[in-house]
């Protein structure tokens, strides 16, 4: 029976956190029980809030899952923490506020266990996805910034800031040895980028996405980031 991890980064999310985590349990032990062995990383990134102290609880009354804690901010930092003290066959990840409909989680791992995709990742950007409750700006942002991967990077895929991605972990190191190495948003880019890169074969699962407008993603500095980033792995990248 495969491994599968799947982790949740988090940030000051004590309100949320407890609820949604529960959710996410619920789905896994009703629909991969059966068919995978499970575990759920609640991966802290700094939160200054009560959300260790929920965490910590969660793991003690829920099977199955683990919390861990970053000093430091970033998601990047936080999936790389979790990752790399990983012995699953499937890592993965996805946003805590649920914008993408539990669901996908089988979805991404049927291609990974049985067919031949290295990475899985979800778009919002694929002619099948449905997007809801997005603004105008946030769409404008995200699809130019999209485009400018693709035309600087010369890559393929549409979407690399959908935070819904699953992988087979043996790639893991060498994605990172190949750039995959930020510690912030962009290395869930980066994981896009680098494997294709090197020849991983990508599957890209359209996806409904229903967009947080209480999300703390502040999308003009995160866009800095993203391309301070991308140039950064452009030039080591020659």
């Amino acid at each position: 029976m495969k491994k599968v991890e799947i982790t949740i980064p988090i940030l000051n999310e004590e309100k949320t956190l407890s609820n949604n985590i529960r959710e996410i349990y619920s789905y896994c032990e009703q629909n991969l029980s059966q068919n995978y062995q499970w575990t759920i990383i609640i991966a802290d990134n700094g939160s200054k809030d009560k959300s260790p102290l929920i965490g910590c609880k969660l793991a003690e009354d829920l099977s199955n899952i683990i919390y861990i804690r970053e000093k430091l901010s970033g998601v990047g930092r936080a999936l790389k923490s979790s990752w790399k003290n990983s012995n699953a066959d499937i890592i993965g990840y996805m946003d805590l506020d649920l914008s993408v409909p539990l669901e996908n989680i089988s979805r991404a791992l049927e291609p990974l266990i049985n067919q031949s995709f290295d990475i899985v990742y979800g778009s919002r950007l694929h002619r099948d996805s449905i997007v809801k409750g997005r603004s105008m700006k946030r769409e404008v942002i995200s699809r130019i910034f999209n485009l400018i991967v693709q035309k600087y990077m010369g890559t393929t895929f549409s979407d690399g800031m959908c935070g819904f991605k699953f992988l087979n972990r043996k790639y893991l190191s060498k994605l990172m040895e190949m750039g995959a190495v930020s510690d912030g948003w962009f290395f869930c880019t980066e994981i896009l980028i680098v494997g294709e890169f090197i020849g991983l074969n990508l599957l890209e699962l359209p996806v409904v996405w229903n967009d947080n407008s209480e999300s703390q993603v502040k999308i003009f500095p995160l866009s800095i980031e993203y391309l301070k980033a991308l140039r950064k792995l452009k030039i080591e990248s020659k």
